[in-house]
């Protein structure tokens, strides 16, 4: 029985010089090896709470990534927000950017934290937690996407947590924007169940506290309150 002729591709090299050196030539799709940029790179860290050591001891860079294929291979690689030991955090900021107050990007800004309920580790915090990832590799704050540090998840018993860090607490319009569109993108991942359950959504300075609905109202007065 005569076997099966092989199917040869249309664009296939037919000359004998391009055969000649008795290698094969295969026609590679373009997206199967070209990553996609981020506008910013990465690092992601990681903070677990031994007292033996400096609080500066305790947090280590796991990875550095400015490409959607390597966030993605990173956030896959390592375990879950929900399987991390009490005390445990990950922090994502701006290359450049130490997850620390003292950092000079940090010195005077503020946080949008999320405190959860100790009932909604298993069922939001990792869904809350990638969602705020997305938020900060994909520029999704427009304009003031520059005026956003970093992220970070604290695991704790009492209670996880997720903030989002901000450059400049005087900025109030990019504070607003920037808190305003990030529980927007909780509340579209939480349609079902929405965000009853979080406990509370505040931004934090060194010296004041805020919630969003008042940063909002202040806004649409135009009235701000004073940072001290």
């Amino acid at each position: 029985m005569a076997a099966a002729e092989p199917e040869v591709s249309p664009d296939a090299p037919n000359s004998e010089e391009d055969q000649c050196d008795g290698t094969s030539r295969e026609i590679v799709n373009t997206e199967d090896y070209i990553k996609h940029p981020l506008q910013n790179r990465w690092a992601l860290w990681f903070f677990k709470n031994d007292k033996s050591k400096t609080w500066q001891a305790n947090l280590r860079l796991i990875s550095k990534f400015d490409t959607v294929e390597d966030f993605w291979a990173l956030y896959n690689h390592i375990q879950l927000s929900s399987n991390l030991m009490s005390g445990c955090d990950y922090s994502l900021f701006k290359d450049g950017i130490e997850p620390m107050w003292e950092d000079e990007r940090n010195k005077r800004g503020g946080r949008w934290l999320i405190t959860l309920n100790k009932q909604q580790r298993r069922a939001d915090l990792d869904r809350f937690w990638l969602e705020t990832l997305l938020c900060l590799v994909g520029e999704a704050f427009d304009d003031h996407s520059d005026d956003v540090c970093g992220a970070v998840v604290n695991v704790r018993t009492k209670g996880d947590k997720i903030a989002i860090w901000t450059t400049d607490y005087e900025n109030k319009d990019a504070i607003v924007h920037i808190g305003h569109g990030h529980e927007e993108r909780l509340h579209h991942q939480e349609q079902i169940c929405c965000l009853k359950s979080v406990a509370e959504i505040l931004y934090l300075t060194k010296v004041n506290t805020f919630s969003l609905p008042d940063l909002l109202q202040e806004k649409s007065t135009g009235v701000y309150l004073q940072y001290k």
